[in-house]
């Protein structure tokens, strides 16, 4: 019996198409993931992809979709963009809106900012908690879930190996959120501040998670690329699935 492979999935908002690379490149080896544990944008490449989509479909996701429509933004709501208004987006991507109902296992991770503490997902309604892992803090409001209210995974974790151990499975990781050089002349704006710091906060916790997977993909080129930089999705879907394809050659040498 084939040896049950999972993969992890990291935040990192529009590197998210790195992902949907890298699970191309997967595919062509011969290592398509039996498991998916999913944070932030991970948490939207995942669970696409456990529906039954292909990274081509995911792809056209990243570059279609307008994060900071006027439409969407929030009124008397705990931050700029309202999360919830992106549920009819994903609507057409589901069969239900069902953890059962996937193909794939998904485990999506969030963060329960009540309590403080991290909250995973595996069963039961689907949307909410892609919406909740995916809100960015004082920028997507927070989804209520089950009277608490649940934001961005990648807050706490943002690199989600942990629900992925103890279950028999050859982990890959695929993490888009390496750290630029800088100076001070780069923070101009307060989107540049903001970048940085959940960049860093991402980091420092993540990295020290690789020797806990298999393999890790962690295109450095993704750099120049902002967490809500649009307009480069092709680019991006590019560089996941070239370092992912030459780091998979290079293993079966």
């Amino acid at each position: 019996m084939d040896q049950r492979i999972g993969v992890v999935l990291s935040g990192g908002g529009h590197r998210g198409a790195a992902h949907a690379g890298m699970l191309k490149a997967m595919e062509e080896f011969n290592l398509e993931p039996d498991v998916i544990s999913g944070s932030s944008a991970g948490a939207i490449v995942g669970a696409i992809y456990a529906a039954g989509h292909s990274p081509e479909t995911i792809l056209d996701i990243f570059k279609n979709i307008k994060l900071f429509s006027f439409s969407f933004y929030a009124r008397r709501k705990a931050g700029i963009i309202d999360s919830e208004r992106f549920e009819d987006i994903l609507k057409p991507y589901f069969t239900s809106n069902s953890f059962e109902n996937l193909q794939k296992t998904l485990l999506i991770t969030t963060t329960n900012i009540v309590k403080g503490e991290v909250r995973v997902f595996e069963k039961g309604p689907l949307i909410p908690s892609i919406l909740a892992s995916a809100a960015l803090p004082g920028i997507f409001t927070p989804i209520p879930i089950e009277d608490s209210l649940y934001s961005d995974g990648g807050v706490l974790d943002n690199f989600p190996v942990s629900p992925l151990l103890g279950k028999s499975l050859d982990i890959y990781g695929s993490y888009v959120c390496p750290l630029k050089k800088l100076s001070v002349k780069d923070f101009k704006h307060s989107y540049n501040v903001i970048d940085r710091a959940v960049n860093l906060m991402m980091h420092n916790t993540s990295v020290q998670k690789f020797e806990l997977c298999k393999m890790v993909f962690s295109p450095d080129s993704l750099e120049e690329f902002g967490l809500f930089k649009t307009g480069q999705a092709d680019r991006i879907f590019q560089i996941g699935y070239d370092h992912a394809s030459k780091k998979l050659a290079a293993q079966k040498m």
